[in-house]
């Protein structure tokens, strides 16, 4: 069998992930062929600085245009001039090209800083990723095969939240949520949804629980196995739950919060919706643990797993 292969952009030069990406790939072999897009002197530098003995092969971008066969094993595409400030998004535009161009549909990036890399055009990677490929309808899946969550909202400022969740909003990432399951997990998910204010209840005249949550999700239910809204503070308890499969909040602390609280870095953040797969391990740079070597790889693994599989 064929499996295409994996793009990787391990993303800013002063992260863990060339740390967790060696301990990941000496856990297993992967079917898939696994292909670095990034600057080769950094990388034979973290290759040496890992202890990682075996040969990478160099791609140019011709041979890869041609959709040359590629084995199971690890390459890189070389990003030059890695001091540059464009850099980390040169690597991401030459990955984008090769989704464009049919060569790969699965690719996992590593952590990239807001504020430095994406300036403030973006709120984050998801909307990075989901506006250079035009698609608007999209979300931010934190998936654990136990639970998974969903914010409806991402990274934005909590006095902004109320603006801009809507009928049309839920509706769209419940949906997609449910199309997503089924098309790559195989199932019809069980999705709870969490409720915006405390108790879902409100002092104020306009309760959005009652007004925008519950008659979408009342509209939903005959093709869509979706409940709620539901109380924050009570439906992560564990006879909670394990009725859901995933569980979809108004805002991103909402559910993250909890969601890490459970598993840690036992999850990865997919964007579905896009007509590819798209993965990032579920953590930040973490530049204060650079050359500690005792990050977790987990969340690295599971997305290599995931995608492996497809």
């Amino acid at each position: 069998m064929n499996f295409k292969p994996i793009l990787v952009i391990p993303g800013e030069k002063k992260s863990i992930f060339f740390e967790i990406f060696f301990k990941t790939i000496k856990s297993k072999n992967y079917k898939s062929p696994i292909i670095l897009v990034c600057s080769s002197k950094i990388f034979q530098r973290e290759k040496k600085k890992y202890n990682y003995k075996n040969n990478i092969e160099t791609l140019n971008l011709n041979e890869v245009k041609k959709k040359r066969k590629l084995n199971n094993k690890i390459y890189i595409i070389d990003i030059k001039n890695h001091n540059s400030k464009f850099y980390v998004e040169k690597c991401f535009k030459t990955s984008f090209f090769l989704i464009r161009n049919g060569f790969t549909n699965k690719i996992i990036n590593g952590p990239v800083n807001k504020k430095k890399t994406l300036k403030k055009k973006y709120l984050g990677i998801t909307e990075y990723f989901s506006e250079n490929f035009k698609q608007k309808k999209y979300a931010m899946l934190i998936y654990n095969k136990n639970l998974s969550v969903c914010p409806i909202t991402t990274h934005l400022p909590i006095k902004l939240v109320t603006k801009n969740i809507s009928k049309k909003l839920i509706k769209e990432k419940i949906l997609i949520i449910n199309n997503f399951y089924k098309k790559y997990l195989g199932f019809k998910p069980r999705i709870g949804v969490v409720g915006l204010n405390p108790h879902c209840e409100s002092i104020l005249r306009f309760n959005e629980d009652d007004k925008i949550i519950l008659p979408i999700i009342e509209s939903l239910k005959s093709k869509v196995n979706v409940k709620g809204p539901y109380s924050a503070d009570t439906i992560f308890l564990r006879n909670n739950r394990k009725n859901f499969d995933v569980i979809v909040g108004m805002y991103h602390d909402q559910v993250l919060g909890p969601m890490k609280t459970l598993y840690e870095f036992n999850a990865i953040n997919i964007t579905i919706g896009l007509p590819f797969l798209r993965i990032t391990p579920d953590h930040g740079p973490n530049e204060k643990m650079i050359g500690k070597n005792v990050s977790n790889p987990i969340s690295l693994i599971n997305a290599f797993d995931f995608l492996d599989k497809k």
